[in-house]
C-alpha cells in the first residue's frame, strides 16, 4: 500500500508538472476559429450591421416628384382642367453632407461588429484557460482519489487484523468521500465549460483535453507605450473615435439643413375657351423647422468626445492593474517552482513515514498539504492566463 501511495504521488506531479512547462504558440486558435465561423451570435451581429448600413444609406435621394390632376365641372356647362408636377430638392450641399454622414455611420457599423466579435472571442479564451485549468485538476483528483481508495482499503484491512481503530477506519473513509465529492464539482464545472463552449460555437459540440498552457509571453518593458499600442489596435477605441467622427459629420449636416429648399415643375389650367401652362419655381426657407439642430449636433460631438476620455481613463487603469496583476502572479509562480525544485518533499515524507517519524494519518496529512500547495501553483498560473487574456484581448 505504501508503495503505491508514492506511485500514486508520483502519477499526479508528473500530471501537474506540464501545466507549466508549455506548448506550442497559438494553443486556443483552432477553437477560437471554429467559433468565428461557427457562432450564431457573430452571426446575428453580421445581419444586423448589414441591415444598419442598408438604413445608413436610406433617405439620400431627392423627395418623390408630386403630380396633381384637377377636373372642376361649371355650373353652366364646360370645365376647368389642371395639371400640376412638381419635384423638390434640397440644397445640393445637404446632399453631399447627408452621404459623407452615412458613408462614416457605415464605417462605424463595422467597428463596432470588429468590437463585438473581439469580445466573444475573449469569452471564449477566458472559457478555454478555466478548461485548461479543470482538465488538470481532474487529472490531479483522480489520482488523489485512487490514493485514497488505497489508504481507506488499508485501513479497512488494519482495522480486521486489530492494528487500527474504527475512528482511523472513519477517517480514511471520510477523506475517500470528500475526494470523490471533489472530483464531482471539479466535472460539473469541466461540463458547464464545455457546454458555455458548444453555445458559442453556435451548437457545435467543442472537445478539449489540455491540461497544459503555453509558454508564458513576455510582458512590454514600456507599459506607457505599449497602452498607447493596445489602445490605437482596440476595435472598440477605433469604434469610439468614429463615432466622434459620425458626430461631426452629423453638425455638417445639421448646418445644411438649414440652407433653402427648392421645387421645380409644370403647371397647366384649360378651360373650354382658353388654356394656361408653364414653368412654376419654389423654395422654403427654415426659419423655424431646424431651432436648436445645430446646437443639439454639437452636444452629440462633445458626449462622443467625453465618453471616448472616459473610455481611455478606464482603459488605462484597467491595463494597469492587470499589468501589475501579472508581474505579482508571474513572481509568484516563480517562487513555488523554486521550492519544488529544490525540495522532494514526496520522498521527504516518504523516508520519515517509513523510518516511524510519521504515522500513517500524519503522512497523509502532509501529503495533501503538498498537493494543496501544487493546486495553488495551478491556480496561479490560471489566474496569469487569464489577466494576459484581457491584456493582449485586442489581438484576437
Amino acid at each position: 500500500m505504501i508503495r503505491r501511495t508514492v506511485s500514486c504521488l508520483a502519477m499526479c506531479l508528473s500530471a501537474v508538472m506540464p501545466l507549466f512547462a508549455g506548448n506550442t504558440d497559438g494553443q486556443f486558435r483552432k477553437i477560437l476559429d471554429e467559433i468565428e465561423r461557427n457562432s450564431t451570435t457573430l452571426a446575428v451581429y453580421g445581419k444586423s450591421t448589414e441591415a444598419q448600413k442598408i438604413g445608413n444609406r436610406t433617405g439620400l435621394a431627392p423627395e418623390n416628384p408630386e403630380i396633381e390632376l384637377g377636373y372642376l365641372p361649371g355650373i353652366h356647362g364646360g370645365a376647368r382642367k389642371d395639371i400640376g408636377i412638381s419635384q423638390s430638392f434640397d440644397f445640393p450641399t445637404l446632399y453631399s453632407r447627408k452621404g459623407k454622414l452615412a458613408d462614416a455611420q457605415n464605417v462605424s457599423a463595422d467597428l463596432q461588429l470588429r468590437s463585438r466579435r473581439m469580445d466573444l472571442l475573449l469569452e471564449a479564451e477566458r472559457c478555454c484557460i478555466e478548461l485548461v485549468f479543470n482538465n488538470a485538476l481532474a487529472a490531479l483528483y483522480s489520482r488523489q482519489l485512487d490514493n485514497a481508495k488505497a489508504v481507506a482499503d488499508a485501513y479497512e484491512r488494519k482495522f480486521r487484523h486489530g492494528d487500527a481503530t474504527r475512528i482511523e477506519c472513519n477517517k480514511a473513509a471520510l477523506n475517500l468521500t470528500n475526494m470523490e465529492n471533489e472530483l464531482k464539482k471539479v466535472n460539473l464545472e469541466r461540463r458547464q465549460l464545455l457546454s458555455r463552449l458548444t453555445m458559442l460555437n453556435g451548437g457545435v459540440p467543442v472537445e478539449m483535453a489540455d491540461t497544459s498552457y503555453n509558454p508564458v509571453r513576455q510582458l512590454p518593458s514600456d507599459f506607457r507605450a505599449w497602452v498607447l499600442e493596445a489602445e490605437a489596435a482596440n476595435p472598440a477605441f477605433a469604434y469610439l473615435r468614429q463615432e466622434i467622427e459620425v458626430a461631426k459629420k452629423g453638425v455638417g449636416v445639421s448646418k445644411a439643413m438649414g440652407l433653402p429648399k427648392f421645387s421645380v415643375g409644370y403647371a397647366g389650367e384649360f378651360t373650354p375657351d382658353e388654356g394656361w401652362q408653364g414653368v412654376k419655381l419654389g423654395v422654403s426657407i427654415p426659419l423655424w423647422e431646424n431651432r436648436n439642430r445645430v446646437k443639439h449636433a454639437r452636444a452629440e460631438v462633445a458626449a462622443a468626445e467625453q465618453a471616448m476620455d472616459d473610455a481611455r481613463l478606464q482603459y488605462s487603469a484597467r491595463l494597469e492593474f492587470l499589468f501589475e496583476q501579472c508581474r505579482e502572479l508571474t513572481g509568484n509562480i516563480s517562487r513555488y517552482e523554486s521550492v519544488f525544485e529544490k525540495n522532494s518533499n514526496d520522498e521527504l515524507l516518504y523516508r520519515a513515514f517509513t523510518g516511524g517519524e510519521l504515522s500513517l494519518l500524519d503522512y497523509l496529512l502532509e501529503l495533501e498539504y503538498y498537493f494543496n500547495s501544487y493546486e495553488k501553483l495551478m491556480q496561479t498560473q490560471r489566474d496569469l492566463r487569464l489577466a494576459l487574456a484581457e491584456l493582449y484581448a485586442y489581438e484576437l
